[in-house]
């Protein structure tokens, strides 16, 4: 973690002290695709582990929240996957709201060999006293009916064509290896070779993450609490706190 990010763990600190009156601290890390949102938030969960008040920290990842394969299919949504209406909004807030409460919950998984929820594995979350979760679209549920359900919002903020290129170096290798897994999701472009699934990786990018980005997920750097600007290494440039 670079030089600023010091002040924003401060920061956190600070907010989670405060808040042990009023439930479970829960921050998330949202931004786009491919932005590196699972690596920040382990990140963010060892630096927090070692705070003098040695708090227990779990990291819960939101895209278990997606509707199924089949339901995307059923209503006609999946080439919006990944949208927000792709997304179990309802059962996300019920969720996290029990997670706020300080309640047992069960967090669906999502499996990224099958591309689709996996309905027999779940997280479950019980004894932690921060929960970070990691997702798209969690500013849409930062406030709930009686309050806030998610404390502080952390949106990774970096340059398009570097998202693009991160999110280039991590579907071709899975495409490639799918050639071989039947049990793959991406098994069934095996015909491909490696210029076809160069040419598929940049029609998902163009027609499917760059506008889910520039519509949608980026309205969650206006609901963030702080901006961690990336610069194409993955170092962090600078947090902007709002």
């Amino acid at each position: 973690m670079a030089s600023d990010i010091p002040g924003l763990l401060e920061t956190l600190r600070e907010r989670f002290v405060a808040s042990k009156a009023h439930g479970r601290f829960v921050a998330a890390v949202t931004g786009s695709v491919a932005v590196g949102k699972s690596t920040f938030a382990e990140e963010l969960r060892a630096a927090m582990s070692g705070w003098r008040e040695k708090p227990r920290v779990a990291v819960a990842p939101t895209d278990g929240f997606l509707y199924s394969n089949a339901v995307l299919a059923e209503r006609g949504l999946s080439y919006r996957k990944g949208f927000p209406e792709s997304y179990d909004v309802g059962l996300l807030r019920r969720t996290v709201s029990e997670i706020k409460r300080g309640e047992e919950s069960h967090i669906p998984l999502y499996s990224h060999v099958t591309y689709d929820v996996d309905p027999s594995n779940t997280l479950l979350v019980r004894d932690s006293d921060i929960v970070l979760l990691d997702g798209l679209h969690l500013g849409r549920i930062k406030a709930g009916d009686a309050g806030q359900l998610i404390d502080a919002l952390v949106y990774l903020d970096a340059e398009e064509a570097d998202i693009e290129s991160w999110f280039r170096a991590r579907l071709i290798p899975l495409m490639q290896a799918g050639r071989t897994d039947p049990n793959s999701f991406y098994h069934s472009f095996r015909t491909l070779d490696d210029a076809g699934i160069s040419a598929f990786t940049d029609r998902v990018w163009r027609e499917i993450n760059l506008p889910n980005l520039r519509n949608h997920i980026v309205h969650d750097r206006a609901a963030a609490d702080f901006v961690v600007r990336k610069r194409r290494d993955h170092s962090v440039e600078r947090v902007e706190s709002r």
